[in-house]
């Protein structure tokens, strides 16, 4: 029913009470009494219809059209004027399409979710496949005796074990980022050198980086450098940086130069990666710390790893409270940084008056 059949029902309504009690009354002559009435239907229509359109069915058609544009995703046509308005209706728009905006968004992310749940099932059964049917090949070319030299089945041993190596290695790192996200892993913080930590990474990198030519060197604010000393997880902290100097030694240059920064400031200590290589996209940055991401899909899984190993680094610096950080151009490198604070005595002896 419209609002202005409902406004004519209640006139008819009121008027006919008013007309009957006037023309019952003995005060006013019939005639009277039914201009009386024709004026009371002609008021109240106006004044109902009018309170009806205004307050109630302009404020609901006007819900159903910003339900339309948040349905389009259209939401900077949504009026802003509406906010803050005491009359209860109007709060009570404000309050469905805000509610309706969330839902969207809320929707909006499950999609995208699911997506990447999908891409990331995907991408986690091809890794697993890959080893285990390797590892599954050669021993069974040894089991069925197609290879009758001795050397040629050690041979194919030793690649069914590095099969097998492999795998373990990729359901470990699942492992590890399944309880990184949980929380379970709790970090043994204590004060250490990370100077000495990365001139360890360095020597036991150094083969893979003479392969490809590249030199390592650690710089910092302060020459020569001395020692460096952070409150953090070392074990972990050698994990993240493993993981970003290898990347740096993988997508470098070749015959180029990976350099490894130390900044001091007050409280932190920033520290940060760069390789001289070909440099990150825009499009590629906000997604390289998820799993098995690769930017070079054509990459093959031997020169590109497993694909977890900036996803652990994420989670791992998260656990210290920090965050890394990208920064990118193609051409040009990229440099991955993030900061780990000094302990209590180191900064307490740096702010002490000399």
């Amino acid at each position: 029913m419209s609002s202005r059949a409902i406004a004519i029902l209640l006139s008819l309504l009121v008027a006919g009470v008013l007309t009957a009690f006037a023309w019952l009354g003995p005060t006013l002559p019939f005639q009277q009494a039914f201009l009386t009435g024709g004026v009371t239907i002609a008021a109240c229509f106006l004044l109902i219809y009018l309170s009806f359109e205004a307050l109630i069915f302009r404020e609901i058609n006007n819900i159903y059209a910003g339900l339309e544009h948040i349905k389009r995703k259209e939401f900077r046509k949504l009026s802003n004027r509406f906010l803050f308005r005491p009359e209860p209706l109007k709060r009570m728009r404000d309050e469905i399409l805000q509610m309706a905006e969330r839902k969207q968004r809320e929707i909006d992310e499950l999609k995208r979710l699911q997506v990447l749940r999908r891409e990331f099932l995907a991408d986690v059964s091809h890794e697993l496949k890959t080893p285990i049917f390797a590892a599954q090949g050669f021993l069974h070319t040894v089991l069925d005796g197609d290879v009758d030299d001795e050397f040629l089945r050690q041979k194919f041993l030793q690649k069914a074990a590095n099969s097998l190596d492999t795998l373990d290695t990729l359901v470990q790192d699942l492992i590890t980022i399944a309880q990184l996200e949980k929380g379970v892993v709790r970090l043994r913080k204590q004060p250490f050198d990370l100077t000495g930590l990365i001139q360890e990474i360095f020597e036991q990198l150094e083969l893979k980086a003479a392969q490809r030519r590249v030199t390592l060197e650690l710089v910092g604010s302060e020459e020569p450098l001395n020692e460096v000393w952070v409150l953090a997880d070392r074990n972990r902290i050698r994990q993240v940086l493993v993981n970003l100097i290898d990347n740096a030694i993988k997508y470098g240059r070749e015959e180029g130069k990976v350099i490894v920064t130390l900044t001091e400031r007050a409280k932190v200590v920033s520290v940060s990666v760069h390789d001289d290589g070909e440099g990150i996209p825009k499009q590629h940055q906000n997604r390289i710390f998820e799993r098995f991401y690769r930017i070079d899909k054509s990459r093959s899984r031997d020169s590109g790893g497993s694909g977890l190993g900036l996803a652990i680094s994420k989670h791992i610096v998260e656990a210290h409270k920090s965050i890394i950080r990208v920064h990118s151009e193609v051409g040009e490198g990229t440099t991955l940084e993030f900061k780990l604070p000094k302990p209590k005595a180191v900064v307490a002896e740096a702010m002490a008056p000399t």
